[in-house]
């Protein structure tokens, strides 16, 4: 039976001070020093930063430091990983890959290459292939501005339906006009994709902003669909080139370069 007197209780509490379960770090003092040991030793990241992060999970740790003493559960270990300086932080790309001695030489040729042409009024357009998009009623990643309350109605669901599903876009970016053009194929990324989203480019906007070119400078990256190892990729220029009686010259940027 329980039973309570009045005023025993201090206003606006429910347990006297200092009443309640005592947390895992009181009944074992070593807690915080066993965790940060078992902590150091999977750090990663810069040893000189104030934040630092583990490889190891909050459940993992909690099990660890459970069968040395006290029950110790997640929440615990991240209030302490936290008093420590240890944080969540996702990857940073800041590594490079190998790089080559003529890096730059290379860039300052292709620059050069192109102040060439637009000097002579010839075109030059920077192609290239991007990820694949679902294209269609489906929910796409970001926001945009809209009434409040009028969202944009989507599918609940990804599957593809009528639509075209997955389309891959190839943009092109015209250099001396700053002017964008993008192809969207309903196959996949291949060289005669690439080749076609050119030739779209000059049929709707090359043949008209330069109507007496002979020439036209294509850059490049040195992978996939467009990239110099592609002999598809060549042989379609060589057609195209062919067909509209154009020079066509193309520069590929050094591997591992983005545009």
């Amino acid at each position: 039976m329980l039973s309570w007197r009045p005023g025993a209780e201090p206003r606006g509490r429910t347990r006297r001070p200092g009443g309640g379960r005592r947390r895992a770090q009181e009944k074992d003092p070593g807690l915080a020093a066993a965790l940060r040991e078992r902590a150091e030793e999977s750090t990663r990241g810069d040893p000189e930063s104030p934040l630092r992060r583990t490889a190891l999970s909050l459940r993992e740790l909690a099990a660890e430091l459970t069968g040395r003493g006290p029950r110790c559960g997640p929440d615990t270990v991240r209030r302490l990983l936290r008093q420590d300086g240890f944080g969540l932080p996702g990857n940073a790309k800041t590594i490079g890959g190998r790089r080559h001695l003529d890096r730059d030489a290379r860039f300052g040729s292709i620059a050069g290459r192109a102040g060439e042409f637009m000097a002579a009024g010839q075109p030059v357009i920077s192609v290239d292939a991007t990820k694949e998009e679902q294209a269609g009623l489906y929910a796409q990643a970001g926001r945009a501005w809209r009434p409040r309350g009028d969202p944009v109605r989507v599918r609940d669901h990804g599957f593809p339906g009528e639509e075209p599903g997955k389309v891959p876009p190839c943009g092109m970016y015209d250099v001396a006009a700053d002017a964008g053009f993008a192809g969207v194929g309903t196959g996949h990324d291949t060289a005669a994709f690439a080749v076609g989203s050119v030739r779209r480019w000059r049929d709707a906007i090359g043949q008209g902003a330069c109507p007496g070119a002979r020439r036209l400078l294509i850059t490049a990256g040195a992978g996939g669909a467009d990239g110099y190892r592609c002999r598809a990729w060549q042989a379609g220029l060589a057609r195209l080139a062919a067909a509209t009686g154009l020079e066509i010259t193309v520069c590929h940027f050094p591997p591992g370069t983005s545009k």
